[in-house]
């Protein structure tokens, strides 16, 4: 794989012989210097790029003016403004950035204006040719070019091309506070070791800043929530805390989906910054499906669960994971849990069949049934799916949302079959509180042999659902006993305590 990060001019240079580059399998990426001649445009990643790539920095000479035909560069690219609106736009900006005279002279200026007129044109006339992905990363506040028009153009004319806009950022991006390429390279899903991407073997550990702003993602919903997370020991007693997780792996934690999936932040990055634990979600495809980042307000979404490390959920990934001894979340009930209907709080979805019991047992894995409450302590649902789906016009939505994907429990049966993607209208309430516990670690270790057995393994699948609910109704029961459910309250506490107190609960 060959990344080249397009700096202006030498840049589009770049590009037009990369068009005519065959598919390579390496990790490669090459930086070309900015039109300022500096070449510093990438200082601020190449420490995290270099862990990544195999990094190339090219330094031309300002007063260098050789023409770049032949197939000799190979690099990876950002646009921020080219092609023929590159163009138009310099020229009339030229009279206010009379301080580049004091990096390069006229002379340079008038051969780099040549160059950009066959660049752009030969460019321009090749993108519907161009077969790599290509990520756009683009300023919301570039005064300078329109990089935002720019990206949407190259959006339209590209056949693999994903878009990321940064609405603070302006026209050097690359050099501003709060902008990490290597960050949004695996945010986007782009980052790969080999011709083929591969989730699982391709994630990079997540960093303690891409932590920190994981967490600052969910920071309203935490305050608002304040989840209370509680683990059973070997001996059985429940306490708080995660003291009861398996530190080990393989690890499989079967638990609730709850509506909209308001648990996966907390509940993930909850674990990682308490015990070190980094958990590997199965996730749904449609959050990794270019297509669909489309109809959805901002494409960078589901960029946070793929830089947390959720992996489309396959039979494949689930093998991988597990013999790589991963702790791996998986929900049985999948969206059509997370999506359920009015009155369907807390109820399972689950397939009839036994589906990760022999996976797991495989690899000895633990598994450890969790539940979670507190969904309907902050929300009401106005609109589910059936109230949608009499609206004049939503089915045209519905058909857009679904049809490119990958349908899953296609051989089910029930409820569970419905798989589909969809809104829901919600109106909030005053915040409660959410809840967690995990249930005790169920050993498979050992049980390969039998759980092999269709029996054996339906029962334990069983066993592990009948763990889950228990898991809830232990939740709805005990958090009735909370004096500090509710917002006000807990407020009350931390400013008579401190912000950063931890919050008392029920006794478990």
């Amino acid at each position: 794989m060959e990344w080249m990060d397009i700096q202006d001019l030498d840049g589009l240079m770049a590009a037009a012989n990369l068009l005519d580059l065959p598919d390579r399998a390496q990790t490669i990426i090459n930086s070309l210097k900015r039109i300022d001649g500096v070449g510093l445009g990438l200082i601020r990643h190449h420490e995290r790029l270099a862990k990544m790539f195999d990094m190339w920095c090219l330094h031309i000479p300002v007063q260098d003016r050789t023409t770049f035909q032949g197939n000799f560069m190979k690099m990876l690219s950002r646009f921020d403004g080219a092609g023929k609106a590159l163009l138009e736009a310099t020229s009339g900006l030229l009279p206010s950035l009379m301080y580049l005279a004091d990096i390069f002279p006229k002379e340079s200026i008038v051969w780099k204006m040549k160059m950009l007129r066959t660049a752009s044109s030969f460019v321009n006339s090749r993108l519907h040719a161009v077969k790599a992905q290509i990520l756009v990363v683009a300023g919301g506040n570039d005064e300078l070019l329109p990089s935002r028009e720019e990206a949407e153009r190259l959006h339209g004319t590209l056949k693999k091309c994903r878009i990321r806009h940064f609405r603070d950022n302006g026209h050097k991006i690359l050099l501003e506070d709060g902008f990490d390429l290597a960050t949004t390279i695996k945010g986007a899903g782009y980052y790969r070791r080999s011709r083929q991407t591969d989730y699982v073997l391709d994630y990079l550990p997540v960093t303690d800043d891409e932590l920190e702003k994981a967490i600052d993602r969910d920071r309203l919903l935490n305050f608002a929530t304040d989840p209370v997370m509680l683990s059973t020991l070997p001996d059985g007693k429940i306490v708080r805390g995660l003291a009861g997780l398996p530190r080990e792996g393989p690890v499989l934690l079967v638990g609730y989906h709850m509506l909209m999936g308001f648990e996966l932040g907390p509940l993930v990055t909850g674990v990682l910054r308490s015990t070190g634990i980094h958990i590997r979600g199965l996730a749904h495809p449609f959050m990794f499906n270019e297509s669909s980042e489309q109809l959805i307000p901002d494409s960078s979404n589901y960029d946070i669960h793929r830089i947390m490390g959720a992996v489309p959920v396959t039979a494949v990934n689930f093998y991988k994971l597990l013999s790589e001894k991963q702790f791996v979340l998986l929900y049985p009930g999948g969206a059509r849990e997370a999506l359920h209907r009015k009155g369907e709080e807390y109820k399972l979805f689950w397939p009839e069949q036994s589906e990760f019991v022999r996976m797991a047992s495989r690899f000895g894995a633990k598994i450890v049934p969790f539940g979670v409450v507190g969904e309907d302590d902050i929300c009401d649902m106005l609109l589910d799916y059936n109230d949608l789906m009499k609206l004049p016009f939503y089915d045209i939505l519905d058909k857009k949302l679904n049809e490119e994907g990958l349908k899953l429990r296609t051989d089910s049966t029930g409820e569970i079959k419905n798989q589909d993607m969809h809104p829901v209208v919600l109106t909030p309430k005053m915040p409660g509180r959410f809840y967690f516990i995990f249930g005790g670690p169920i050993e498979t270790k050992g049980r390969e042999k039998e759980l092999r057995d269709k029996e054996k393994a339906q029962h334990l699948y069983l066993h592990v659902k009948s763990e889950v609910e228990s898991c809830i109704k232990y939740l709805k029961e005990k958090r009735e006993e909370d004096p500090y459910r509710s917002i006000l309250p807990r407020l009350l506490y931390q400013a008579a305590h401190g912000s950063d107190v931890e919050i008392p609960t029920f006794e478990p």
